[in-house]
């Protein structure tokens, strides 16, 4: 598959209200203080806050202040299903086990692979999307700095790992979910571009951060409900492989079932996907 297959584009579209409303105050800002420069003390006063709103919604994982954000399944495909994804591999230590056990139990996934990883083991990549797992784009590097990039530096990133994932996996990638979940108010631009969709989720296991299997599982498991979308780890030596038998059970138990995430809806013009 080559490099420009692995980049599906659509409509750049317009950004996101808030941040056109932002851009909009700064340009009205900077018109007064060419007309007004006394008044700068009363413009950084207005600018201040909306920056800090800007901040919030950039780095609060669930949020859609900048842009569409997919914390549940759509309706149309919610009916007694959940979404379990994991993140952060393809690792081999890990990742056949967790295949294995969702295996055993015919469930389905969704994998965010880290293109980089995906680079180091293919033959795992292309067992993930060989028994009917999703995989999506986890980023290149994974770089803890990421929300922090340029927007040229966000969409080289995401390329090059949209490029490796749709070699090994034979299908392009629709799904991008930001490193630790944190982005900038430009990346729904680069995403838009691409034809992707930015996911969060509905709950987390916190596997990376518990060394409790019980407690991480108890997290996700909780208020669990039709629609969900829940998050373990792969990789990074998380112990979302320990605590998922005991998320199966309970999926069981609700008598709900895991599935890949449905294809996406097409990106709008408005850059209303999701």
């Amino acid at each position: 598959m080559t490099e420009a297959a692995a980049r599906p584009l659509s409509a750049p579209g317009r950004a996101p209200l808030f941040v056109r409303l932002s851009a909009a105050l700064h340009v009205a800002g900077a018109g007064v203080c060419l007309v007004a420069p006394r008044a700068w003390p009363l413009v950084v006063a207005t600018i201040i806050p909306d920056h800090l709103l800007l901040a919030w919604g950039s780095l609060r994982p669930r949020s859609a202040l900048v842009g569409p954000n997919l914390r549940r399944l759509p309706d149309r495909a919610a009916e007694n299903e959940v979404a379990l994804t994991f993140d952060d591999g393809p690792d081999p230590r890990t990742t056949p086990r967790v295949l294995d056990l969702l295996d055993a139990r015919r469930a389905r996934a969704t994998f965010f692979c880290v293109g980089r990883k995906a680079e180091q083991h293919p033959d795992l990549v292309r067992e993930i999307a060989r028994r009917g797992h999703r995989v999506e784009n986890h980023s290149f590097g994974h770089a803890g700095t990421f929300c922090c990039w340029s927007p040229d530096a966000q969409a080289g990133d995401i390329d090059r790992a949209q490029a490796t994932l749709a070699r090994l996996a034979g299908a392009v990638p629709r799904y991008f979910r930001a490193p630790a979940g944190l982005r900038s108010p430009w990346l729904d631009g680069v995403l838009r571009s691409r034809g992707l969709t930015l996911v969060s989720w509905t709950r987390r296991g916190l596997d990376t951060i518990s060394r409790r299997p019980e407690a991480v599982a108890r997290r996700l498991t909780r208020g669990l409900a039709a629609g969900d979308i829940l998050v373990l780890h792969d990789g990074g030596g998380a112990v979302g492989p320990e605590a998922l038998p005991r998320l199966l059970d309970a999926i069981e138990s609700a008598r709900l079932r895991s599935v890949p995430l449905p294809d996406p809806e097409p990106v709008d013009a408005a850059g209303a996907a999701a």
